[in-house]
């Protein structure tokens, strides 16, 4: 039991810990990109007006950091910060299944009595699981087909490492659904918003508690 739950902390840490690391390098990236795209043309706007106006020292720098900022090729930048991003979106949403933030409506579940309710809520997590996994199943599918290759426009990087991220983000995401019933048929808890640390806990141990103390 031990060793599970030392697992699936070093499974949640690793998710938390790779969705961090690339927001913050898509982030980084972007703002780099940006400030070298209009550094680079602003500079050059600067020196033709300082060449109109007759102020020299001014146009000579100004060329100088245009020159500087040109020699630095960032054609790649958008590229890889666009597949950052949909990298971590596929991994985010395997985060949501497991800390219950993707948006839901339960009003109809919240009527039924909780004998009734619990078919309802295993029925969702096994259809959610169903839909990532064959999701899963095709992205590996097509990983599989595409050309060796293939590459991408800028980076130049094979095509199956951009797309990899289908078949290992769905996958997670049908376990995070799996993982997410299991727990429901165990302690009858469903990860809510604002309580996903809480939902982390284990809590076999408290069931002993509550019923002892009745």
């Amino acid at each position: 039991m031990r060793g599970q739950l030392l697992l699936d902390r070093i499974l949640d840490r690793l998710e938390e810990w790779i969705i961090a690391s690339l927001i913050a390098a898509a982030t980084i990236l972007t703002f780099v990109a940006v400030v070298h795209r209009y550094g680079a043309s602003n500079s050059a706007v600067l020196a033709r007006w300082a060449g109109v106006h007759g102020f020299v020292l001014l146009q000579r720098a100004a060329d100088e950091v245009y020159t500087s900022l040109a020699a630095i090729n960032l054609s790649w930048a958008q590229e890889l910060a666009t597949y950052m991003f949909v990298w971590m979106a596929k991994f985010g949403a395997a985060l949501g299944v497991r800390t219950g933030i993707h948006v839901g409506v339960d009003v109809f579940v919240k009527r039924l009595s909780p004998a009734a309710r619990k078919p309802v809520i295993v029925f969702a997590m096994l259809s959610g699981a169903l839909f990532t996994g064959v999701i899963g199943t095709l992205g590996a599918v097509y990983i599989h087909d595409l050309d060796p290759d293939e590459v991408s426009p800028e980076l130049e990087w094979p095509s199956w490492i951009v797309y990899l991220c289908i078949p290992l983000g769905s996958y997670l995401m049908c376990f995070r659904f799996l993982q997410v019933m299991w727990r429901y048929l165990r302690t009858g808890l469903v990860p809510h918003q604002g309580h996903g640390i809480d939902y982390e806990a284990p809590r076999d141990a408290q069931v002993p508690v509550s019923g002892a103390a009745g």
